[in-house]
């Protein structure tokens, strides 16, 4: 007797402003994974938020089942600290003409016991293409924070000389008229307590063609410092970088941006 495949399909749900963010659901056999289960593996406990869009769908995500197995956080709950309130993890991996998830954890869940779901290989990476291609809920601004992230990435050496790796570009529903982009200074120190400084920059869009705003936004970025223009978000003992942190008491404890740092031209209209 044989045992059907498990069929998975991914859901975007993109909440209201102010209710909640945007979404990956994993719905498998008709189940949504993340509704229906909790932290505490039964009634009453606080149920999972998905992980977003921009991680679990982007090209080459962590959901593209290689040999190699991969961790992957589905969703988080509560207060988002997983060793508090808990995040649901799965191991996904390629396994011949199948793909396996297997291997379940949740930090704050120590007896969290799931089965392990059997795809097809073909159903499994088509429905991932399919989820990571379909932008019917995406508005203006985070389509071209996307494709200004995915043109950014492509060209790896532009922040070499600058010393800097690109760490994010995000749009906000509720600043429909702007992007945020963020830069680490100096690279690959994330996980380290070394120096180091996150430089964010503010950057104009409109309601125009996402492309072409995308790639005269990252025509102006490349042309030169990109710290130029860019504001201290966050770091540590950035001091010993050249960059002291900002003194000015209308700036202390408050959410405000810091002054500029540099001189640079503007950005491009959108």
């Amino acid at each position: 007797m044989t045992t059907e495949p498990d069929l998975l399909v991914l859901s975007v749900v993109c909440h209201p402003p102010g209710e909640g963010g945007i979404e990956v659901r994993p719905i498998v056999n008709g189940r949504d994974l993340l509704a229906d289960l909790s932290p505490r593996g039964g009634e009453g406990g606080p149920r999972y938020d998905g992980s977003g869009p921009r991680n679990l769908l982007r090209r080459n995500g962590p959901l593209h089942a290689t040999v190699t197995p991969q961790e992957v956080l589905l969703g988080g709950a509560g207060c988002g600290l997983e060793r508090c309130c808990g995040g649901l993890y799965v191991t996904v991996r390629r396994d011949g003409d199948h793909v396996v998830w297997a291997g379940w954890r949740d930090p704050a869940n120590e007896d969290l016991d799931l089965p392990e779901f059997r795809f097809t290989a073909a159903q499994y990476e088509a429905e991932v293409l399919r989820a990571g291609e379909d932008r019917d809920w995406e508005w203006p601004a985070r389509a071209v924070a996307r494709l200004l992230e995915d043109g950014l990435r492509e060209r790896g050496d532009w922040l070499v000389r600058w010393e800097c790796e690109l760490e994010a570009v995000w749009a906000s529903r509720e600043e429909p008229d702007r992007i945020h982009l963020v830069l680490r200074h100096p690279p690959d120190r994330a996980d380290t307590d070394l120096p180091q400084i996150q430089f964010g920059t503010t950057l104009p869009v409109s309601a125009d063609d996402p492309s072409d705003q995308a790639e005269r936004l990252e025509a102006w970025l490349t042309a030169g410092d990109p710290r130029a223009t860019a504001e201290v978000w966050g770091g540590w003992q950035t001091e010993q970088l050249g960059y002291p942190w900002p003194t000015d008491p209308l700036y202390m404890g408050t959410d405000r941006p810091v002054p500029p740092l540099g001189t640079r031209s503007q950005p491009p209209s959108p």
